[in-house]
């Protein structure tokens, strides 16, 4: 194992870890600001850690999924906002 992979490896956990902190904000809120600050760090994270993965295991095909990934979230975020402007 290179230093690459496991510099690889430290870059993906910690992405899981704010993933996983994302999504706990994401659900717990309290307010509709946290919860869309928690949408805006998991579409961010996400992307983040398919390229990872992409520079990791060789697969092109993950960076494609990070594009998604990031249109995606940003749909979210404009379906969220708009909701509650109601």
């Amino acid at each position: 194992m290179t230093a690459v992979d496991i510099a690889l490896h430290a870059v993906a956990a910690v992405l899981l870890v704010c993933i996983v902190v994302g999504l706990w904000r994401a659900v717990r809120g309290p307010s509709p600001e946290d919860r869309l600050t928690a949408f805006v760090l998991l579409g961010t994270s996400g992307a983040a850690l398919f390229v990872v993965l992409a520079s990791a295991l060789g697969v092109a095909a993950l960076r494609d999924v990070a594009v998604t990934v990031v249109a995606l979230a940003t749909v979210v975020v404009v379906v969220y906002t708009r909701r509650a402007e109601r």
